[in-house]
């Protein structure tokens, strides 16, 4: 699989590169929802050492990309529509608030309109993976501009687990890529216009897109 390569890094390095490797495997469907991914793996597929895989797994596992079964197995999860559901009605809320925020005060975060840009341009040239990514920047951005620590926590605890949806369910590809785009340019649009309650219902609107869609690919599974 071309991952046997040892990589000439220091130790955190390293771990970065590993965690960076895996998560984006899982993400694309490559390591599969139930496949089990543990150190012994990671270490013989990437030529690294144990304590290397076992801090990447570690951070794997805390973003909710792996789940620890009862026997301590990280395995990819596999999510139902309840919690699918669940998923969403968390994220509802914190980026609603979110985005509440910072419509009280007009100003879009540059990290949230970059991110408006690379989703526009992959829109453009239908390249999911890009749109993805750039995706979940958009929208952590926007939790990170409201300068909640707490926030931004909460956010960071789930988004892994969206990140997984979008990846594995392939949702996005449901809609024309500029659907996307429109409705996020309509959310920075009424930050920019300082209406927090506007703000909000596209930000809902949005959201409650994307699970119809999630729950539609599901369906047909």
């Amino acid at each position: 699989m071309g991952t046997e390569a040892s990589l000439e890094l220091g130790p955190s390095s390293l771990t970065d590169a590993l965690y960076e490797s895996v998560r984006k495997r899982i993400v694309n469907g490559e390591i599969a929802q139930g496949e089990k991914v543990t150190e012994v793996r990671l270490a013989s597929e990437y030529n690294v050492a144990r304590p290397t895989a076992k801090a990447a797994l570690e951070r794997l596992t805390a973003l909710g990309l792996l789940r620890r079964t009862a026997h301590k197995t990280a395995v990819v999860p596999v999510l139902d529509r309840a919690e699918i559901r669940d998923l969403f009605f968390s994220r509802m809320t914190i980026e609603k608030a979110a985005v509440s925020v910072l419509g009280t005060t007009g100003k879009v975060p540059d990290a949230a309109a970059r991110a408006q840009v690379a989703i526009e341009y992959a829109a453009r040239d239908r390249l999911f993976e890009n749109q993805v990514e750039a995706d979940i920047a958009f929208h952590t951005a926007l939790v990170a501009g409201a300068h909640s620590w707490r926030l931004s926590r909460m956010h960071e605890l789930i988004i892994g687990e969206v990140h997984l949806t979008m990846g594995q369910y392939k949702a996005h590809r449901k809609a024309d890529p500029s659907t996307v785009a429109q409705e996020h340019a309509s959310i920075l649009q009424a930050i920019e216009n300082a209406d927090p309650d506007l703000a909000a219902l596209h930000m809902a609107y949005h959201l409650e897109q994307a699970q119809n869609r999630l729950l539609s690919t599901l369906s047909e599974d």
